[in-house]
């Protein structure tokens, strides 16, 4: 016998009537975060060198895709700060950015070398390393302020070694970039920061807009090495700064070097002498990124949907990524 419905008064009809379960929230969707992401992670850049001094290296430069992460789980994000460059003192490396948990650490870049009153003015290593001091002498115990700050490799380079006849003109090394090894000095000038790399992960558009890396269209370049300074010899100038956020160096009684561009990892640029442009420049803060192939289904950091088929999650500072939880109630 045919099942029969009844019309009851303030009721909907059964036949009619639909289950609507659980409404998500708007953004967000009832699937899992996708099982892989692609990131970008740039460390910090060194400071440049006072006196002469080299470039400061690019912060360390890795890249990956298809990362595999576990939905439910928040992974900590650390974005490097650059490394400083106080005036005549000795200058400092990079900081490291870093994603807790998967254990991916890319390396603040070395400082720049300076002057060779003191042996603690030596370039130091890095993602990639600083430039050498324009001077020659070396230090006891051990070591030559000419040496350059070594890479770290699959993230960067060294940096360039410095020149000087200690009459006419003294000219620092450039500190090294994700691309390419700092340049050396063997004229005077100061030398051109080693090149950094561009990332596919991220559009012009969204440089621009949030302010990161260095446009050179049509892509976006990240850990470009900071330029050297050099003396005021006729026609001399400081090296320019390294393609990705390099700063440029300076030379004696010249506008001040400069910094690493802001959240590109880029080093900075070398000092002339004497006086207030003596010193080098500060490096540029780091930058994690990470993206996947879909709609939204992630918390943390600034999130741009702009690229077309993809989430991305940018950090210009501490934060936490957080993929949604796997299951979810109906109610």
């Amino acid at each position: 016998m045919p099942i029969k419905f009844l019309n009851v008064p303030g009721l909907t009809n059964l036949r009619s009537s639909r289950p609507t379960g659980y409404k998500f929230p708007v953004g967000l969707s009832p699937l899992s975060v996708p099982e892989t992401v692609d990131y970008l992670v740039v460390a910090g850049g060194g400071g440049g060198g006072t006196n002469h001094g080299g470039g400061g290296g690019a912060g360390g430069f890795l890249t990956g895709s298809g990362q595999s992460i576990l939905t439910g789980i928040s992974y900590g994000i650390t974005v490097g700060g650059g490394g400083t460059a106080p005036g005549p003192a000795a200058a400092t490396n990079g900081s490291n950015s870093i994603i807790a948990t998967l254990g991916i650490t890319a390396n603040g870049g070395g400082r720049g070398g300076g002057p060779a009153s003191a042996p603690t003015f030596q370039a130091f290593s890095g993602g990639s390393g600083g430039g050498a001091s324009a001077y020659l002498t070396a230090p006891a115990p051990g070591g030559n302020y000419n040496s350059f700050g070594l890479g770290i490799p699959g993230q960067g380079n060294r940096g360039g070694s410095g020149a000087s006849d200690e009459a006419t003109y003294r000219g620092g090394g450039a500190g090294g970039g994700a691309n390419a090894v700092g340049g050396n000095n063997q004229s005077g000038p100061g030398a051109i920061g080693g090149a950094g790399l561009n990332s596919p992960l991220v559009t012009t558009s969204q440089a621009t807009t949030y302010s990161f890396g260095q446009v050179s269209a049509p892509a976006v370049y990240f850990s470009g090495g900071g330029g050297g300074g050099c003396s005021n010899y006729p026609n001399y100038s400081g090296g320019p700064g390294g393609l990705g956020g390099g700063g440029s160096g300076t030379k004696d009684a010249s506008p001040a070097a400069t910094s690493g561009t802001p959240n590109s990892g880029g080093g900075g640029g070398g000092g002339g002498a004497p006086g207030p442009v003596a010193g080098g420049a500060s490096g540029g803060k780091g930058i994690v990124i990470i993206r996947y192939s879909c709609s939204q289904k992630a918390g943390g950091g600034t999130v741009d949907t702009t690229n077309p088929g993809y989430t991305t999650h940018i950090f210009t500072g501490d934060g936490t990524f957080r993929s949604n939880s796997a299951t979810f109630s109906i109610n």
